[in-house]
């Protein structure tokens, strides 16, 4: 827990802090691997030099020409010829007049050895020499040439305390641009947050404001602001549903109260006669309630993937012929074939029975039903009533909406066809209003499956 509290918070500073430990590794490794490699090959360059000197005062020592004072290895080297009895004859300027500074070699070819010598100042320093045995005029010599291993050192040792003041001013170079760079960048999500954390319910009309950089800040704030509007759509939805429902229920309340008031103020007697008067009013509440108790539970929950498989014209018929015992209105069937589709038997009968009841209330003296396949289960419904108004095409299937003319809505609630085409949508199929007239025509779409037991995919 404490090391989780003293880890940043903020966005800006634990990528600042991360930025600056990643590149504060990475250069510490690229160092190591400039140190480790400016030593080899300053180990590898001396090497070579070395070797080509003891084959070139080999050379000299076997063809006479080889001086005493080996001034040519320069300041930093060292070179010696001696006999193998211990006479030096020739050497560099800094072990001018010193005994042999190594053992006599064994072999012609060149081997490296680390050893001290004394230089003219009496100062003691370590050596990389490659020694190799050759041929002189008077017989076999030993020749010895190197470097002073402290060229080696005074080299890393300088590109090392460089790298000591270059990283950690590198690491800090990265943290400030990195603090700087994200920090613009977030600064327009902080706009958008504050912008959201002032949002209430009473103003979901603002908007955050959208950055024209067309990054992933800018369409995280269009994202932000069709969630603001589908939220203001989903609020006003609320607040006109429940005005709706409160409208629609406060008549049929409405009634029954005057109802009683007059039969109590009056001294009503036929009171058999009133409870019938007033369960007409309560079978409309009954109904209303109902149908708002669907819709509520539609809209939060949704199929279950095993549904079961039904024939939708079994459903159809059964519907129309239960029409037929209380209305006068032909229903016409003999387009119905068979369409079997997978969904939950209940919705789909609500379904067809709200088309069916919505159609035969307005139709003037048929309603013909046709139902076939057609890569989908595609049920027609149609009436030969006032139809549908021009105007109130795209609200005929909203909630609680009424027409203003001769034809109104679902089961008189206005809630019919809203139910009708939310079953519908939750079943993957679509219900809509088509043609221009006369009467009305509506068209239910539903997917068609076969005769397999498993879910839907």
């Amino acid at each position: 827990m404490a090391e989780r509290a003293a880890w940043p918070r903020s966005v800006r500073a634990r990528t600042t802090v991360l930025a600056a430990l990643v590149s504060a590794v990475a250069l510490v490794v690229a160092a190591v691997a400039l140190l480790v490699t400016l030593d080899r090959s300053l180990h590898h360059a001396g090497d070579n030099l070395a070797r080509d000197r003891v084959r070139d005062l080999g050379a000299l020592a076997h063809n006479g020409g080889l001086p005493r004072n080996l001034a040519s290895v320069g300041g930093e080297g060292v070179a010696q010829v001696f006999t193998d009895s211990g006479r030096v004859l020739a050497a560099s300027p800094n072990i001018a007049g010193a005994p042999p500074i190594t053992g006599r070699a064994t072999g012609t070819l060149p081997t490296m050895r680390v050893l001290h010598g004394a230089r003219d100042d009496d100062e003691t320093e370590e050596y990389r020499v490659w020694v190799a045995r050759a041929a002189g005029r008077a017989g076999p010599v030993t020749v010895v040439a190197g470097e002073t291993l402290e060229s080696v050192g005074e080299a890393s040792q300088t590109l090392r305390r460089d790298l000591l003041v270059g990283v950690p001013l590198l690491v800090l170079l990265v943290a400030a641009g990195t603090w700087l760079v994200v920090g613009r960048t977030l600064r327009p999500v902080e706009d958008i947050r504050t912008e959201v954390a002032a949002i209430g319910e009473a103003d979901l009309a603002r908007r955050v404001p959208v950055p024209a950089t067309g990054d992933e800040v800018g369409r995280l704030a269009l994202t932000m602001n069709e969630m603001l509007a589908r939220l203001e759509d989903a609020s006003r939805r609320q607040h006109d549903f429940v005005a709706d429902a409160s409208h629609e229920l406060q008549s049929p309340l409405t009634a029954l109260r005057t109802q009683l008031e007059v039969g109590l103020a009056h001294g009503e007697e036929d009171w058999p006669a009133a409870a019938r008067r007033m369960l007409v009013d309560t079978d409309q509440m009954e109904r209303l309630v109902r149908n708002l108790l669907f819709l509520a539970r539609t809209s939060t929950t949704t199929l279950p993937r095993d549904r079961s498989l039904l024939d939708l014209d079994d459903v159809v018929l059964e519907e129309a012929t239960r029409v037929r015992t209380w209305s006068d209105v032909q229903v016409d069937t003999s387009r119905v074939s068979a369409a079997p589709v997978r969904g939950d038997a209940d919705e789909l009968r609500r379904l067809v029975r709200n088309l069916l009841e919505n159609a035969v209330r307005h139709a003037t003296s048929v309603v013909r039903l046709e139902l076939a396949v057609d890569g989908a289960a595609v049920l027609h419904v149609t009436d030969d009533g006032p139809g549908v108004a021009p105007e109130d095409r795209d609200r005929v299937f909203d909630r609680f909406f009424t027409a203003d003319g001769a034809r109104s809505r679902g089961t008189g609630s206005g809630l019919g066809l809203a139910i009708a085409r939310s079953v519908a949508l939750r079943h993957g199929g679509s219900l809509e209003l088509v043609g221009d007239g006369p009467g009305a025509h509506f068209r239910l779409s539903l997917p068609v499956t076969g005769p397999a037991t498993g879910p839907l995919p």
